[in-house]
This record gives C-alpha cells, structure tokens and sequence, in this order.
C-alpha cells in the first residue's frame, strides 16, 4: 500500500523488526537486505517502545491521526497493550482495524504463534496436495504466505476505506496465514466439501491427463504442456511432437483411455519431447495454435524471458526521496491506469522517522 501512495509508518521495538536480520540468512556479508527491501520499500520508521509509558503514548497519539491501523501481533499481547480491536475502535470509530493472524481470531489457536510455512503451507494442505505418492513433501520458497495474505489484507483494507465513505464508520478486518493458505487449495477444497471426494495425487508419469504434464527437451530446458482441455487440446499435441498416428490408437482414443493407459502414453510423449529444443517446440506451437506451452523457468531463464520486463514486474525505487539514484526491484503486482503507482524511497533505517512523525504529531495538536 506504500507504493500505491499510502503514507505507511512501521512502529518498531527498540531492537527492530526481525526481519531487518534477514540478510544473514543469505550470507550476511551483503551490502543490502533484498527481503528486507521488497516488503519496506516507502514505509517511514518510527521506534516506540511499547512496553514504555511514553513509547504507548506516542502511538496512541499517532493511531489517531490514521487512517488504519495494521497490525500481525497476537491479540492475547494486543488485549494486553491495550491495542486490540474493542479498545481501539471504542477511542477511534472511524479507524479501520486491519489484523493479519497465524489462524484466525477463533477456535483453539487463535493466540498461537505462526509462520507462513507452518500455517500457510503445512497445516493448510498446500504441502501435502503438491507431494507425489512416495515422495517428501517439496519446501515452500521465503514468503510465499506471507505475500499472498498480505496482498488480501490490502484487498479488505482498500474495501473496508470504500465502505466508510457511506457509512461514515470504521471496522475490522482481518485474515489469516492459514486461511489464505486454504483458499490457494480452494479446487481441491471445496471439491472435498461439495463431493466428498478427493482429486487425485500423481507424479507426472501416472498424471491423470497427459495432455496437462511437464516434458524434459534435448537443450535440457523442461516446459509444461497446458492440454486442459482434454478434448480440444490432444490432437494438436500429437501432432506438435511428431505422433500424428496417436490420435487413431484404440488404448488413448478417449481421455479416460489417456488416463487408464497414462504411463504408457507418456512414455511415447517423453520420447518424442526428448528430440525436440525449444525452438522446435515454438515453430511446433506456431504451426498448432491449440498447442499450448510454457517453459519451466529458473530464475536466469525467467530473467530473460521476453515477457519479463513488458508484464510491469520490475519497477526503479529511489534510493530515497526524490533522488535521481534508483535500485531496480520487483514491483507489487498490481497497476492503475490513471493513478501514479511509484515507491519513493528504499526501506528506512531503524526509526530514522521518530523525529520526524513526533514532530508532525505535535503540529497536529497544536491545530
């Protein structure tokens, strides 16, 4: 919400948020935090000690100048800071309350304490459902969680701010790691509620439908085929690698036939995939528009993706406000044709704002 525009303030402890430290996971010899950076980028630092009279003091005093108040701290320590929702709504009306959770606000672990690749991506069923029969589960990559449910509290907050401008009141609005992490799996969820059933695990050589799999080249570059469409989608694969004569074959005449008979069929598939570059699979799709692909990058192999820079993924930060010097980030996923979308400065030292906000607070006042 800071590179949309929002003037974001980060109360800190003395000690700082802990991600702050997150560069040592990469080496802790590098000149920069990127982790760091990508989610504080525009944000303003203030310290206040929460634990200290004068620390609750000043962010009651600047709670009251918000407009939301964002907070991921459980709400057992917000009840005890006198943060929480019933206190701060009864001094504050118009505040949206915004509280991002391991597990939701009820139920037995609602003050529990949570990581996104516990709750996000263990306890929801993530993990589980992208492990093939026999295999260990896959790891989660650094704040896949945390991103996505992030990007849902900004959804409720942008709805909550629309909202208030007819009722004239403000709320809460919360959402969760775990709860995030159950909507990603929202097929396979909602499947098992309405049908009682589950749809299958597999491992690509017994994929329910072959047409919908991923496939290793002779360059050593691997791409997913995307034959969703059973139907429309096998004849144009066939003939894109060169099996025209599979189309007839009595054992891959239906998709059920494709699924019953999948480990063979692949075989045949990953023998003729295995002769092919990625050039050959373009001329091939070129040739078959209902053949659709998309190639399993790496992070260099995304890097040059032609798509890359035209999809808006990247985006220049100031190194800070108004300075012609920028650092070249990932930008938030989102784009507005008329409102200017720009950060304005990289993440801020540990409260190199308190001076600043205090100061704002007391002009405030004084008006």
């Amino acid at each position: 919400m800071a590179d949309w525009g929002a003037d974001v303030i980060k109360i800190e402890p003395p000690e700082g948020d802990p991600s702050r430290l997150f560069h040592g996971i990469l080496g802790g010899v590098l000149p920069s935090n990127p982790v760091f950076e990508l989610d504080n980028r525009s944000k303003r630092s203030v310290v206040f000690d929460l634990r200290s009279e004068d620390g609750m003091a000043n962010a009651l005093r600047l709670i009251a100048t918000a407009d939301v108040f964002l907070t991921n701290i459980r709400t057992g320590a917000l009840e005890r800071l006198g943060l929480d929702y019933d206190t701060l709504s009864a001094q504050f009306p118009e505040l949206i309350y915004a509280h991002i959770s391991g597990f939701g606000r009820e139920g037995p672990d609602a003050d529990r304490a949570a990581f996104d690749i516990a709750a996000f991506w263990s306890r929801s069923g993530i993990a589980d459902l992208l492990t093939a029969p026999g295999e260990d589960p896959p790891f989660q990559r650094g704040g896949m969680g945390d991103h996505n449910t992030g990007l849902a509290a900004a959804g409720a907050v942008s709805a909550a701010l629309f909202e208030r401008t007819k009722s004239g009141h403000g709320q809460l609005v919360s959402t969760s790691l775990f709860r995030e992490g159950m909507y990603t799996i929202g097929f396979d969820l909602n499947t098992k509620l309405m049908w009682g059933t589950d749809i299958a695990k597999n491992g690509r050589t017994f994929a329910s439908s072959p047409t919908a799999n991923n496939y290793l080249l002779a360059d050593g570059r691997r791409i997913w085929v995307i034959g969703v469409d059973v139907r429309r989608h096998w004849a144009p694969l066939c003939r894109a690698v060169g099996l025209a004569q599979l189309i007839e074959d009595d054992r891959f005449a239906t998709p059920r036939d494709r699924s019953v008979n999948a480990e063979a069929l692949i075989t045949l598939l990953d023998a003729a995939f295995a002769g092919m570059d990625i050039a050959a699979i373009e001329a091939a799709s070129s040739a078959e528009p209902d053949f659709f692909w998309a190639p399993v990058n790496s992070l260099d192999d995304l890097l040059a993706d032609p798509q890359f820079a035209p999809s808006g993924v990247l985006v220049e930060v100031p190194d800070s406000p108004g300075s012609e010097t920028t650092t070249t980030m990932v930008a938030t996923p989102v784009d507005y044709s008329r409102t200017v979308v720009q950060p304005r400065s990289l993440a801020p030292e540990l409260g190199q704002h308190t001076e600043e906000v205090l100061a704002e607070l007391a002009a405030h006042n004084d008006t």
